[in-house]
């Protein structure tokens, strides 16, 4: 199901970037809804087998996320239009290694051989059983597209393309993104395997084990330190693109007053003075 609805959203947004600009509302709101859905049709799955609860709750945001910008969309408000851009752009620069197999394999075996050259590099014991998979002390590490930062420099690039830009920006803002995420995320997959193989985080099995002996060290390493290190790393890289594109800096302004005001007018205000 959740392949099939990030699929749709794949579709819809990639329609968005070619049909006449009047119509493109229509398979925006399109590409919004089914790529939330994904993430809430999988929320069982991130709690219960992955033990990670990062997306759950970025599925259940996305739902008056969605409401709004569907809303605004239909208004033909330009700064949810250029997120909507954004999106798609993020989407054409993942759809090929996201579904042409050969490509996608590719991109995953190359990282998988860097990450052993840095590991061997630092004197760390680790045997590449297979293109995609590699071990130390009777634990496997498996990297999947996920693992290749494919992802990260797909969304960074799309909200660093979304907006009018000179040339030397554009240029500017690819260099910053796609081999800077590019070689911190080869560093981030060598922690998350040396912390695992390693045994380095066997803690609060109460929170952190799923069942799979071992299991809490990949959950403090992979699903805890790593993505917030990557959300953070994410919001300063985010800060220097706003710095290269000043027309991002005001756009994203504009993004949050616009939301943060719809959902503030929904709530009641919190608690605003009547």
């Amino acid at each position: 199901m959740e392949a099939a609805l990030v699929f749709a959203s794949a579709i819809s947004f990639l329609i968005f970037l070619v049909i006449p600009e009047k119509f493109r509302k229509y398979p925006a709101i399109a590409g919004w809804v089914f790529i939330v859905a994904s993430v809430v049709a999988d929320i069982p799955y991130y709690i219960n087998s992955e033990n990670n609860f990062l997306y759950p709750v970025i599925g259940i945001l996305g739902i008056p996320f969605v409401a709004i910008t569907a809303g605004e969309l239909l208004k033909d408000n330009k700064y949810v239009h250029y997120l909507s851009r954004g999106a798609a752009i993020a989407f054409l620069i993942y759809v090929p290694f996201g579904y042409i197999q050969p490509l996608g394999d590719a991109l995953i075996a190359i990282v998988t051989s860097q990450c052993v050259v840095i590991l061997n590099a630092i004197g760390f014991d680790i045997t590449q059983l297979a293109w995609n998979l590699v071990s130390h002390d009777g634990f496997r590490v498996e990297i999947i597209l996920a693992c290749t930062g494919l992802q990260a420099i797909a969304i960074m690039l799309g909200l660093a393309f979304c907006v009018p830009s000179t040339f030397n920006e554009k240029i500017l803002s690819f260099l910053v993104v796609a081999p800077v995420i590019y070689i911190l995320n080869l560093f981030r997959n060598v922690f998350v395997i040396m912390a695992y193989t390693g045994q380095w985080l066997q803690v609060l099995p109460e929170i952190a084990s799923n069942g799979e002996y071992g299991y809490e060290s990949f959950f403090w390493a992979h699903n805890v330190i790593a993505e917030l290190g990557a959300l953070v790393f994410l919001i300063v890289l985010a800060l220097i693109l706003f710095r290269i594109n000043r027309n991002l800096g005001i756009f994203s302004e504009e993004i949050v007053n616009l939301y943060y005001g719809k959902i503030k007018y929904f709530t009641g205000g919190f608690g605003r003075d009547k």
